[in-house]
C-alpha cells in the first residue's frame, strides 16, 4: 500500500485530479512491471559496474534508481565485488512476480578478466524477488539460501542506488529527520565495519585503500524505517518502507568514490534466510502522464542540397496526427515555411516515431521546427554549415589537450603540465593487470621487468578519460588524421606544437599545419616503441589502481623522474610490488593488431613523406616489416587487406596488389569490412577481380539502403549493448564514405551523412544533444574526460552517446561518471566524427563556392 505520509505529501502538492489512481503497476508484456509514468525493471540489464542492473526504477520516463541488489559494502565502487546471476530470471505471470537468483563470488571476475576483482572468502547464494503491492507500490524481497556467517552479519546488505544529478538541492525525510541532497559529499567520517577485502598485488594502492571495508566512510545521512525522497517534487517523490527486519540507511556513496550515487540500504542480520530484506517502494506517479514529444534534428544544421529529415519521437501509442511546422527565424520574427503531418515510421524501443521531411527547403537561413508544444533548437541551412565551429574543435582543443609528454597552454589556462617524462618501465611478467592489460610469461624483448625502456617519452595522446596509451588508439588517430590530409587537403593552423621544448600553445599559430603536427606526434610514440623494443608495444599504463583512477592535471600522475626498481622483478622482500609511479609498458604477441598498426603506419608514413619528414619513410619501412612478420599468423581478413592496400599505395609495389588478388574469395565473403579498404586502389586491381568486387559492393549497398528504412528511424543501425553506439555508427559512416568514393553509383551519400546527423543530435531519447562537446546548440558540457570531477568538458571531445538501459530505454544523462555514455576516447571517437564533418563540407564545396 501507499504510505499515509506519501499520500499526504502528494495531496498537499497536487490537485486531486493529478494524483495517480490505485490501479497501478502490472506485469507487462515487456517482462517488467509497468504503468503510465512508472516502470520497474528487474535484472534485465547486465552492468553493475556502470550502475545498470538489479531492480531499476524509471519514473516519468527517466531512470531514477538502479542496482537494487545485495552488496558486500555500503558504498561499492567499480572494483568492488559484484554478484553473478546463478540462474535464469523467472517471470511468474500468474503471481506477477519477477525473481532472480544470484551468488558471490563471480568466478569469471575473481582475480582475472578485463578488470580483475578480488573477492573475500564468502560464498553467498540468494534470490531477489519483486512484485506489485497495489497502486504504484512494489515489494522487494531478499531470501538467502543460508544464514550469513556471523562475521558478515550487518556488513552484507541490500542496496538501491539513487541517481544524484536531479536530486541535488532536493529534500529527504527519514521518519522525523530531514535534510537536503548536497552537491558534494560531506562528513562526519566513520570507520567501516569488518576486515578488508583483499587488494590484489597487481593493483596495489599507494594511497588510501580502494576497498571501503576497513576504510573511513561518511556516516549515514539518516537511519529509520521510512524514507521519502524529494517530498516537495511530486514528479520525483519515492517512498521506501522497510517492512522487514533491520533498518533503512540513507548513505552518500560519493564519500568512498567520486562516481558513487546516493544509497538506500538495509544491512542483513545474522540467523535469517527467508525475508532477510523486505521493502515496499512507492514512487509517486502523476495521473495521465504522457511522454512529451521530442524533435530530433541536427544541432548544427544542413547544407541546402542535403537530405533533411527531422525525427519526431512520441510515447508508445500516442497520436502522431498533429502537424510539424518549419519556421524561418528573421529579424521580424518567425515565418512559417512548411507545415505537414509527420509520416508515421512505426515503433522502435519504447517509442513511436514520425518523420518530418523538409528536404525541399533549400533557402539559406536560420530555422526551427515545432511539433505540439515542443520547439527544436535553432539550426542553419547554409552551404557553409560544416565549414566552421564543427570539426575545428577536435583539432583546436581535444587533440592538443590529450597530448602526452608536453605542457598544454591556452592563454591564461594550463590544460595540463609537462607529464610522464619518466616513461616507461617494462611491466612484470605473468601479470593480469587492469583495463585489459596482460603481460605474458616473457617480455619478448631484450628488456627485463623493471628495466627502463628508452624512446617512450615522446608523442602520443592519453587514451580516454584516463592516461594510458594503447597502440591501436595511437595509430588509429594518427592514420585517420593522415587520411584527412590526403583526402580533403586538410591544412589548418591554430596551434603551436613545439616538440623540442615540449610545449603546446592553443590558439597561437606557428605556421605549420596542425594536422601534420598531430600525425607526427602519433608516429613519435608508435615508432619510438618499435625502435626500442624491436616490436610494437601493447600499451603504456600506470602500475597502480590508485594512480589509474587519478583525475586532474596529468603532470600530477608521475614525478617525471625515472626510478629503476631495486630488483629486476619489481617486488620487495615481502613479495609485494614496489610502488613505482613510473608507468609500465606491456608487450604482446598479436599478429592481427600488428597488421592493423602496419596499415596505419603505411598510410601515415605516405603523408609524412610528402611533407619531407624522415618519419615518413621510417613508418613505411616499419609497416612492411610488421606485415611480413605477422601476415602468415594473422586471422583477421580486414586487417590483412588494410595493411596490403596501404602498402600498395605507399610503395607502388605491384606485389601487394597480387597478394590482395590472391585473397579474392576471403575479400568477397566479407565485403562489408574489406571493400571500403580497397576504395583508394580500386583502379589498380586486376580487371576481373575489380569487377567482382564492384558487384559485391553493389549487392552490399542494396542491403544498406534497404536496412536504412527498417533498422531504425535514423537511417543507421542502432544496436548498443552497454556502451552508446555513437562511435560504431561514426566508424560505419567513415566506411560508407570510402564506399561512396570507390563506387559512387551504388552508394548513397545519405549512408554516411545519416551517421553524422546521428552524432549531431538525430538519435533516440529525450536528450537530443550532439555527442560532440562544444559543437551545436546543445552539447555534452559535462563529460567523462580527465576533468570530469570538475563537471567539465573538453571542446571537440566526442562521447559514445545514448546507450541502452535494457530492455528498451535509450538514455543519455548529465553525469560526469558514466563512461558508457559520456567518455571521450582516442582512436576513432573524435577523429571519425571529424572525418565525416570534413567529408560533408567537401561534398557541398562546389555548392558553397557557387552561392554568395
Amino acid at each position: 500500500m501507499r504510505s499515509r505520509r506519501a499520500l499526504a505529501l502528494l495531496a498537499a502538492a497536487l490537485p486531486t485530479s493529478a494524483i495517480a489512481q490505485e490501479s497501478g503497476l502490472t506485469l507487462g508484456e515487456q517482462g517488467y512491471l509497468t504503468e503510465p509514468g512508472l516502470d520497474v525493471i528487474v535484472f534485465d540489464d547486465i552492468y553493475p559496474d556502470g550502475h545498470q542492473t538489479g531492480v531499476t526504477i524509471i519514473q516519468h520516463g527517466s531512470r531514477v534508481a538502479a542496482n537494487g541488489d545485495v552488496r558486500l559494502e555500503a558504498e561499492p565502487g567499480q572494483w568492488s565485488p559484484m554478484p553473478v546471476e546463478s540462474g535464469e530470471r523467472v517471470v511468474d505471470r500468474e503471481r506477477g512476480t519477477i525473481s532472480q537468483a544470484l551468488s558471490y563470488p563471480d568466478p569469471s571476475k575473481n582475480g582475472h578478466g578485463f578488470n580483475p576483482i578480488f573477492y573475500p572468502d564468502l560464498d553467498l547464494d540468494y534470490t531477489v524477488s519483486v512484485r506489485p503491492e497495489g497502486g504504484d507500490a512494489f515489494r522487494i524481497t531478499v531470501d538467502l539460501a543460508e544464514p550469513l556467517p556471523e562475521e558478515w552479519a550487518g556488513r552484507v546488505g541490500f542496496n538501491m542506488e539513487l541517481f544524484p544529478t536531479p536530486l541535488f538541492g532536493h529534500a529527504w525525510l527519514m521518519d522525523e529527520k530531514s535534510g537536503l541532497f548536497t552537491r558534494q559529499p560531506n562528513g562526519p567520517m566513520i570507520e567501516a565495519e569488518g576486515g578488508e577485502v583483499p587488494v590484489p598485488r597487481n593493483v596495489q594502492s599507494n594511497g588510501p585503500a580502494q576497498n571501503p571495508n576497513g576504510q573511513a566512510l561518511a556516516a549515514p545521512l539518516a537511519t529509520g524505517s521510512t524514507l521519502t525522497v524529494a517530498p516537495e517534487a511530486p514528479m520525483q517523490t519515492i517512498t521506501f518502507e522497510n517492512v522487514g527486519q533491520g533498518e533503512l540507511q540513507l548513505i552518500d556513496g560519493r564519500s568512498a568514490h567520486n562516481n558513487g550515487w546516493f544509497v538506500v540500504r538495509t544491512p542483513i542480520p545474522s540467523g535469517v534466510t527467508e525475508g532477510a530484506v523486505e521493502w515496499v517502494v512507492t514512487p509517486s506517479v502523476v495521473s495521465d502522464w504522457e511522454y512529451a514529444p521530442v524533435v530530433q534534428v541536427s544541432q548544427v544544421g544542413y547544407a541546402p542540397a542535403q537530405t533533411k529529415r527531422a525525427v519526431i519521437e512520441v510515447g508508445r501509442g500516442a497520436d502522431l496526427g498533429g502537424e510539424a511546422t518549419l519556421y524561418k527565424l528573421t529579424a521580424e520574427g518567425r515565418e512559417v515555411v512548411m507545415r505537414e503531418a509527420p509520416a508515421g515510421w512505426g515503433d522502435f524501443l519504447r517509442y513511436d516515431y514520425g518523420i518530418f521531411d523538409f528536404t525541399s527547403v533549400e533557402e539559406p537561413g536560420l530555422y526551427q521546427i515545432a511539433y505540439g508544444e515542443t520547439v527544436s533548437h535553432p539550426f542553419q541551412i547554409a552551404s557553409d554549415v560544416y565549414s566552421r565551429h564543427v570539426w575545428q574543435p577536435v583539432l583546436e582543443y581535444f587533440l592538443p589537450v590529450q597530448m602526452c609528454h608536453v605542457r598544454v597552454n591556452e592563454k591564461y589556462r594550463v590544460w595540463h603540465g609537462l607529464d610522464h617524462m619518466d616513461d616507461a618501465l617494462m611491466a612484470p611478467v605473468s601479470l593480469n593487470h587492469i583495463d585489459g592489460y596482460v603481460q605474458g610469461d616473457e617480455t619478448m624483448t631484450r628488456f627485463a621487468p623493471g628495466d627502463v625502456v628508452e624512446g617512450l617519452d615522446r608523442g602520443g595522446w592519453h587514451d580516454a578519460g584516463d592516461y594510458d596509451l594503447r597502440v591501436e588508439s595511437q595509430i588509429g588517430t594518427t592514420y585517420l588524421l593522415a587520411k584527412m590530409i590526403e583526402e580533403f587537403g586538410l591544412d589548418y593552423d591554430a596551434t603551436t606544437v613545439d616538440q623540442e621544448n615540449r610545449l603546446v600553445e592553443i590558439h597561437d599559430p606557428d605556421g605549420r599545419n596542425d594536422a601534420v603536427q598531430q600525425v607526427e606526434h602519433g608516429l613519435l610514440t608508435v615508432l619510438g616503441g618499435y625502435r626500442s623494443l624491436g616490436r610494437l608495444y601493447r600499451g603504456i599504463i600506470t602500475p597502480s589502481l590508485r594512480a589509474y583512477v587519478m583525475l586532474g592535471d596529468a603532470a600530477n600522475h608521475t614525478d617525471n623522474e625515472r626510478k629503476k626498481p631495486v630488483d629486476g622483478l619489481g617486488l620487495d622482500t615481502n613479495g609485494d610490488p614496489i610502488l613505482w609511479d613510473d608507468r609500465w609498458v606491456f608487450t604482446e604477441d598479436n599478429p592481427d593488431r600488428e597488421l592493423y598498426v602496419a596499415g596505419g603506419l603505411a598510410g601515415a608514413g605516405r603523408v609524412m613523406r610528402a611533407q619531407g619528414s624522415a618519419l615518413g619513410e621510417e613508418a613505411i619501412e616499419a609497416a612492411a616489416e610488421l606485415t611480413e612478420a605477422a601476415f602468415g599468423r594473422a586471422t583477421s581478413v580486414p586487417n590483412k587487406v588494410f595493411a596490403l592496400a596501404e602498402l600498395a599505395q605507399s610503395t607502388g609495389d605491384p606485389a601487394y596488389i597480387d597478394r590482395l588478388a590472391a585473397m579474392e574469395a576471403e575479400i568477397l565473403a566479407d565485403i562489408e569490412n574489406t571493400g571500403w579498404l580497397l576504395a583508394s586502389i580500386e583502379e589498380k586491381l586486376p580487371s576481373e577481380f575489380r569487377t567482382r568486387v564492384a558487384d559485391a559492393v553493389a549487392d552490399y549497398q542494396s542491403q544498406v539502403d534497404a536496412d536504412a528504412k527498417t533498422d531504425s528511424p535514423y537511417g543507421v543501425p542502432y544496436e548498443p549493448a552497454i556502451w552508446g553506439a555513437g562511435w560504431d555508427i561514426q566508424k560505419r559512416g567513415v566506411a560508407q564514405w570510402f564506399f561512396h568514393k570507390g563506387w559512387p553509383d551504388v552508394t548513397s551519400p545519405d549512408s554516411f551523412l545519416a551517421s553524422l546527423n546521428f552524432v549531431l543530435g538525430v538519435h533516440p531519447g529525450e536528450n537530443n544533444s550532439s555527442f560532440v562537446s562544444g559543437v551545436g546548440a546543445d552539447s555534452p558540457l559535462v563529460a567523462y574526460g580527465v576533468n570530469r570531477a570538475d563537471w567539465s568538458y573538453i571542446p571537440g571531445g566526442v562521447i559514445s552517446g545514448t546507450n541502452l538501459v535494457r530492455p528498451d530505454l535509450p538514455e543519455l544523462k548529465v553525469w560526469p561518471f558514466f563512461w558508457q555514455q559520456g567518455e571521450y576516447v582516442m582512436g576513432g571517437g573524435a577523429t571519425n566524427y571529424m572525418f565525416l564533418a570534413l567529408a560533408a563540407d567537401r561534398m557541398y564545396a562546389d555548392e558553397k563556392a557557387a552561392r554568395p
